[in-house]
């Protein structure tokens, strides 16, 4: 079966991109990209580095810029998908939903209009052990926003180490970042032929509200 992958660059879409493909044919990439970590649906840092990552894996991106509420985010969607239907023939979507269900309804619906399966591999999954099996495939993970974690944690590598503080911290907060406490970038992970390295960037926002904006980087030799 031929699938596209909603894909944003961080963490969880890079572990479903690696689960869809030992199953189905990835034909593209499909990412949203919202004005503003405002968004209520879409990933928002550093969305253009997704154009790095797709060439790093060798996989066509369909990418939709879209206003950060719903209606508009939904309608690139439903557009996105359309399109990696039309162009590339996809049957399925794969997503990196893992309790979200505000998002998964949503996604699901656009699915059933544009009669596409969805695939969520990694959907109720302990989320200690998501992180665990990401950081075993070898992902190399850094924070680039937080909302409730400390901004020192923004650049920084995703860890054993972190991973047990987060295991500790279940049920203050949700240790998948699902509530909003963080987002990553994957700079490198099993299916890139180059790894993602960081020149310039800037850390915008206060305490524990802020975002590592990335002003240049270039893939290089792994």
């Amino acid at each position: 079966m031929k699938v596209c992958v909603l894909y944003s660059g961080g963490k969880d879409s890079n572990l479903a991109l690696l689960k869809a493909r030992e199953e189905f044919e990835v034909s593209c990439l499909v990412t949203l990209s919202p004005k503003s970590e405002e968004s209520t649906i879409f990933h928002y840092p550093n969305t253009e580095l997704v154009k790095l990552q797709a060439e790093s894996l060798g996989i066509p991106l369909i990418m939709e810029t879209c206003s950060d509420d719903e209606r508009s985010s939904l309608k690139a969607l439903y557009d996105a998908l359309r399109k990696a239907k039309e162009f590339y023939r996809v049957e399925g979507v794969v997503t990196g939903a893992i309790r979200s269900t505000y998002q998964a309804t949503r996604f699901q619906k656009i699915c059933d209009n544009l009669e596409l399966w969805c695939f969520n591999p990694l959907w109720l999954r302990d989320e200690i052990s998501i992180l665990n099996e990401a950081l075993e495939f070898g992902f190399e993970i850094i924070f680039v926003r937080v909302a409730g974690l400390d901004k020192s944690m923004l650049g920084k590598k995703l860890t054993k180490d972190i991973v047990r503080k987060f295991a500790e911290r279940h049920g203050y907060i949700n240790p998948a970042g699902e509530g909003g406490e963080y987002e990553t970038l994957v700079l490198d992970m099993p299916l890139f032929k180059k790894k993602l390295k960081i020149s310039e960037s800037e850390i915008v926002g206060k305490d524990y509200d802020a975002t590592m904006i990335v002003k240049r980087a270039e893939l290089v030799e792994k």
